[in-house]
């Protein structure tokens, strides 16, 4: 065979239906073969969506997304998107063919030594080094995605496509992860068998080791606290009354007071990042003198953020259900208290929910400021947070959200509560403009029946919306919520809280971004009445589901503010000589 032909036979023995990309002369010749092997590439506008609609598409399927571009500046287009997704520990698979070996090093056109570039943010980088290995290379990248649940690189210079060779493809070679060590599932037992207040964290490796109702058993069996870790607020139903909310930023006051009177925490599937563990509200919350036990796959991370006094490297799944086992017919210190904490669980919760209701704008001095501000201006402008309100209360069920970075999208962490796993969708800690957008695209290609939408800010939209495109020319429908305040907020709160409101860049003038998604095929709805918030969602979801459209839901909002992302991020400035002595 070619090696074209061992490249794309690998790539459907991996099961692949689906990539993502902009076509280019260096995989022309495979890519001429894909539909026959059962592969549809679906172009995009600009490949960083597609390197983010690989990660939606993978966490949404659970198995690999796959992106591939242009040598050179195609694929420099995808580093950020593939940082994104190896801080949201996605197997997705960068294809990425390089210059011609006669011509690399002689300064061609579009000439690029591309592994360093992805070298920070793969698990495995793969170059073929002679045609007639183009299918060993290839298997490995897959298999190495999964094993390892990050992005791999496949690196092919583009003559390699070309040639005769003789080549087995490999079979896919996917790792049946264990319990743990015998001895510190032993050990996690025993300090559970004497813990007064028991809490878990479910984190991501509960969801992408489809743990949930192991995760239930063991706090059922514990009568344990279930908080989220940051931005996984789909590793627990939201409905079961031992669930408390995420932690990290913008996070459930609930979930922060129960997991600070801990003595015992698990946590479930957890790297512990720093950023979702940070103080919060103006709680610290973390529990200084509880005993921790972390599971993760991974063993580099344990212990790694926060000390513990247990780890063990396994599969959530598989210790949640060797835990239990060892907890099997024993009495547990838990037990005796078992109604008394569920009854202050319920409390919190409720005290939570309460006060989110009531909080219906920011009250710090510059929001208020902006508030009577705007009412001097033409047209209604809305609260943030009784916007996230009213679309929380009008998300259909089985929906996917994906929220970008930035003020409003993070405050929306306090209102997000799924059902089931694969539902959420972040930029995690790597923190991307531009994220949600394209990742719900992907999303939806490898969930057509269910509901998707995606959160953005004005200045993250901005680097987003092109992709309207791709939904309109391919028949991918979404719905794509747009909060219009006009400034980019995160950063703009920066300059309110250390720099005097001295706002340097942060304005933004824009156009109608309803009337934008109009012009490019789409529907535009412009909300600025709080009682047509949940309206517009449901009708968009509607023409989604049942016509097939994409909508941009436009939300006019008030300029007001929430917490900055981290208090400790900056220092107030200091200024030496006279020409700068009033900017402090």
């Amino acid at each position: 065979m070619t090696p074209s032909e061992a490249f794309v036979e690998t790539l459907a023995a991996n099961g692949v239906t689906d990539m993502f990309g902009i076509m280019g002369s260096a995989f022309m010749d495979p890519m001429d073969i894909f539909a026959p092997a059962g592969i549809r590439l679906i172009p995009v506008v600009h490949e960083q969506g597609a390197g983010h609609m690989a990660d939606g598409y993978a966490r949404v399927s659970g198995r690999h997304g796959v992106v591939i571009g242009q040598n050179g500046p195609g694929i420099s287009n995808c580093v950020t998107a593939i940082a994104a997704a190896y801080w949201a520990h996605t197997p997705v698979v960068i294809i990425t063919p390089e210059t011609g070996t006669m011509s690399m090093g002689l300064g061609g056109f579009q000439e690029a030594n591309q592994l360093p570039m992805f070298e920070e943010f793969t698990k495995y980088q793969g170059h073929v080094t002679n045609p007639a290995r183009m299918a060993e290379f290839t298997g490995r990248c897959f298999d190495r995605a999964m094993s390892e649940m990050g992005p791999t690189q496949l690196n092919i210079p583009r003559d390699y496509f070309y040639g005769e060779i003789k080549a087995e493809i490999p079979k896919p070679n996917r790792l049946d992860r264990g319990a743990g060590g015998e001895q510190s599932l032993n050990d996690a037992a025993e300090l559970l068998a004497k813990a007064k207040f028991p809490v878990i964290i479910s984190g991501g490796g509960v969801v992408m080791g489809e743990a949930i109702e192991e995760c239930k058993a063991l706090a059922e069996r514990l009568g344990a606290p279930v908080v989220n870790s940051y931005l996984h607020n789909d590793s627990f139903p939201a409905s079961h009354p031992l669930w408390c909310g995420p932690l990290g930023y913008q996070g459930s006051k609930a979930a922060m007071k129960l997991i600070a009177q801990a003595d015992v925490v698990v946590a479930l599937g957890s790297r512990l990042g720093p950023f979702g563990t940070l103080p919060q509200h103006g709680m610290d919350y973390w529990p200084k003198n509880a005993k921790i036990i972390q599971i993760d796959a991974d063993n580099k991370m344990l212990g790694l953020v926060k000390k513990i006094s247990v780890g063990i490297c396994g599969d959530a799944k598989a210790a949640a259900k060797a835990i239990i086992a060892r907890l099997d017919g024993k009495t547990l210190d838990c037990d005796a208290t078992r109604d008394e904490r569920y009854a202050t669980v319920q409390a919190e919760k409720a005290a939570w929910e309460e006060e989110l209701t009531n909080w219906t704008h920011e009250k710090d001095a510059y929001s208020l400021d902006m508030i009577e501000e705007q009412k001097k201006e033409p047209g209604s402008y809305l609260h943030p947070r009784q916007v996230l309100r009213e679309l929380e209360k009008a998300m259909p069920e089985d929906v996917m959200v994906s929220t970008d970075i930035g003020n409003i999208n993070s405050v929306a962490n306090s209102y997000l509560r799924f059902e089931k796993p694969r539902s959420f969708f972040a930029a995690m800690s790597f923190g991307n403009c531009g994220y949600a957008f394209p990742t719900i695209i992907g999303a939806k290609v490898a969930a057509p029946h269910r509901p998707a939408v995606s959160y953005a800010g004005d200045g993250a939209w901005g680097m987003s919306l092109m992709e309207t495109m791709t939904c309109v020319r391919h028949n991918i429908p979404v719905t794509a919520v747009v909060f219009h305040n006009r400034q980019w907020g995160a950063e703009k709160k920066n300059q309110v809280d250390f720099y005097n409101r001295r706002f340097v860049a942060g304005e933004l003038d824009n156009q109608s971004f309803a009337e934008i998604a109009r012009a490019m095929g789409a529907e535009g709805i412009t909300v600025d009445k709080l009682e047509d918030v949940g309206p517009a969602l449901k009708k968009a979801i509607d023409m989604q589901m049942n016509e097939g459209k994409t909508t941009i839901i436009e939300i006019m909002c008030t300029r007001e503010l929430g917490d900055p992302f981290r208090r400790d991020a900056l220092s107030k400035p200091v200024r030496h000589l006279d020409k700068y002595k009033d900017y402090v």
